[in-house]
């Protein structure tokens, strides 16, 4: 899989410049309200004394990574603030080329763009592993692949764009191939919210020294331009240069972390109903619902995800190119993800956000497009 230009800034920029209105089904940008509590404690910070408005410790402030490492049962010396899960992932993948023994990172195919993009920005040789037929990946298969070479080995659950759910069972066993291997298994989590089915376990209930959790609040709180996302790396007794390395280039790369994001979302977690992650999630299965009906009318082939809020799908005849795609911008008014741009596993299919008060208009327009 090559990756060039960023496949989503093409897709979107082209979207743009059409000569009519467009439903964005590109990115994954909530369209839904942050809670409430987000707002107030950006008010509230706003009046503290200015001694609050200096730089904030490099890794975060402590009283938030208090509070993360409090609700993972784990110590706080783990936890590390960044600028969202992106620099989370940039971090545990950099380092872990650095770390571990190997070079080569293993990714599963369709791949999130950007982990793609990252490994090559490393210049980092990639082997990719085919998820199979129900979306998953066999660790079989990743054991398969993998060899002394491999250095990092990438997963996402629940997953961009097949919203499949890895359990605890599958997560131990490819944990169990990257400490086979002397490698570092990044598990990103930031779907963890989403989860319909009700099996997702995080990655951190498996003990190992070769994991490291990445997440961020930029969708469970519809927060995504305010950059808040975290890693959590190995106990440092067990790790201890992977988290003293990242700590170091998050340092040199950004200082800090922004400090009134983090100040707010702190406020956040300690105020938000759970009453408030359920209507979204309800929000979404009814999205989800109405999306998936109407490609049933159309003849495709679809995801019906398990997690997150993408829905993936495959029109007779019409595979999922970028060429395919400005068609369906310029002739349907409906703008969704190439299958190309994630890697050749599910190449003929389209992926689409359903973070659009717009699914309605959507579904019209490609049922009048396929017919």
């Amino acid at each position: 899989m090559e990756y060039e230009t960023p496949q989503f800034f093409r897709v979107m920029q082209y979207a743009s410049a059409a000569e009519r209105d467009v439903v964005d089904m590109v990115s994954g940008s909530p369209d839904w309200d942050p809670p409430e509590s987000i707002r107030t404690g950006l008010a509230e910070y706003a009046q503290a004394n200015a001694s609050e408005f200096q730089y904030p410790p490099s890794v975060g402030l402590d009283a938030l990574r208090e509070e993360i490492a409090a609700r993972r049962g784990l110590q706080r010396k783990r936890v590390m603030i960044t600028n969202g899960a992106g620099e989370a992932n940039h971090l545990a993948m950099t380092e872990g080329l650095a770390t571990f023994s190997g070079s080569r990172i293993l990714l599963v195919d369709p791949v999130y763009p950007y982990y793609a993009g990252r490994a090559s920005m490393l210049a980092a040789e990639v082997d990719y592993v085919a998820a199979d037929d129900a979306g998953y990946v066999d660790p079989e298969a990743v054991r398969e692949r993998a060899s002394e070479a491999t250095s990092v080995i990438v997963i996402n659950s629940p997953n961009n764009p097949l919203g499949v759910t890895y359990g605890r069972k599958r997560k131990r066993e490819l944990a169990g191939i990257a400490e086979e291997h002397d490698a570092l298994l990044v598990c990103d989590e930031v779907y963890d919210h989403f989860d319909y089915s009700g099996r997702f376990e995080s990655a951190l209930a498996i003990d190992s020294p070769n994991v490291v959790v990445t997440n961020a609040f930029s969708k469970s709180l519809a927060i995504t331009g305010w950059r808040v996302g975290y890693a959590v790396f190995p106990d440092p007794a067990e790790q201890g240069d992977l988290l003293s390395n990242a700590r170091t280039r998050h340092m040199l790369t950004n200082v800090t972390c922004s400090r009134p994001p983090q100040a707010a979302v702190l406020y956040a977690l300690s105020n938000t109903s759970p009453t408030y992650y359920e209507r979204t999630r309800k929000l979404l299965r009814e999205r989800i619902e109405q999306f998936t009906t109407a490609l049933d009318r159309a003849g495709a082939d679809y995801t019906k995800p398990e997690g997150g809020f993408y829905v993936m799908a495959r029109f007779p005849g019409f595979p999922g190119t970028f060429e395919n795609v400005e068609q369906l911008i310029d002739e349907a008014g409906v703008a969704g993800m190439p299958g190309e741009a994630f890697g050749d596993a599910r190449a003929d299919w389209f992926r689409f956000a359903l973070v659009t008060s717009r699914v309605e208009a959507a579904v019209e327009r490609l049922a009048a497009f396929f017919e």
